[in-house]
């Protein structure tokens, strides 16, 4: 497996697990509860999963391309980047995992949807779907303003890839609304067991993900950062 593909593994993991993050995962029932009001049109249900999904992958791939070729517009900074970058990742990766592993509290913002922008998506019809995406992605919780910035962003600095991984993570994050559109449209009594089969698996998901990004940091930062021989 050459880097590019590893990097792309990583972005869509990144972006499955910011997905089923305690915060993100709030918001995404908030779409499906947007999502859960055209049952019985099953175009109509795939239709604003998909939807949703479009406006948290074209966020994301837009703030990855404006902070990513920002970034790298400036001959110094950019210089600079590429200089310094791999020193940085093992530290950055340990603060990561800190998070992830619930050593670092962060402060949370709130998931709900205001009362404006819930009658303005009700006007939207099926398209206020991708309002939603769009208003969710730019709603960053800890861990996923973490998980974007923290990993994310540098790995799609050092790849100079504004487009592509910043699409993957964002695409990754829209999957359990992907999902349970599916399973409303197709059999919405499967929709409770599959929230705590996703629930229970985020929790590991999360602690597994924190303990590599915490070993891999230490690493990086002992061998790159330190320049320590093992």
């Amino acid at each position: 497996m050459d880097e590019m593909t590893l990097a792309i593994a990583t972005a869509f993991w990144l972006g499955f697990l910011t997905s089923i993050s305690p915060c993100p995962l709030a918001t995404n029932i908030a779409a499906i509860s947007f999502v859960g009001r055209r049952v019985g049109s099953v175009p109509l249900v795939l239709g604003a999963g998909l939807l949703y999904t479009l406006g948290r992958t074209l966020t994301y791939t837009l703030l990855g391309i404006l902070l990513v070729k920002g970034l790298l517009a400036a001959p110094e900074l950019s210089h600079a980047l590429q200089k310094y970058m791999n020193l940085i990742m093992g530290p950055l990766l340990i603060l990561v995992a800190m998070v992830l592993l619930r050593l670092i509290t962060l402060p949370s913002t709130s998931g709900g949807i205001g009362e404006k922008l819930r009658k303005r998506v009700e006007k939207l019809g099926i398209l206020g779907a991708v309002l939603l995406g769009i208003v969710f992605a730019l709603s960053l919780c800890p861990t996923s303003a973490a998980l974007f910035f923290g990993s994310l962003l540098p790995l799609a600095v050092k790849f100079e890839s504004g487009f592509l991984l910043p699409t993957v993570y964002g695409v990754a994050t829209g999957l359990p609304v992907l999902l349970f559109a599916f399973m409303l449209a197709f059999g919405a009594n499967k929709i409770g067991k599959a929230y705590n089969k996703i629930t229970i698996f985020e929790k590991w998901a999360q602690k597994i993900t924190g303990v590599i990004f915490l070993l891999v940091g230490i690493y990086f930062t002992v061998t790159v950062t330190l320049g320590i021989k093992l």
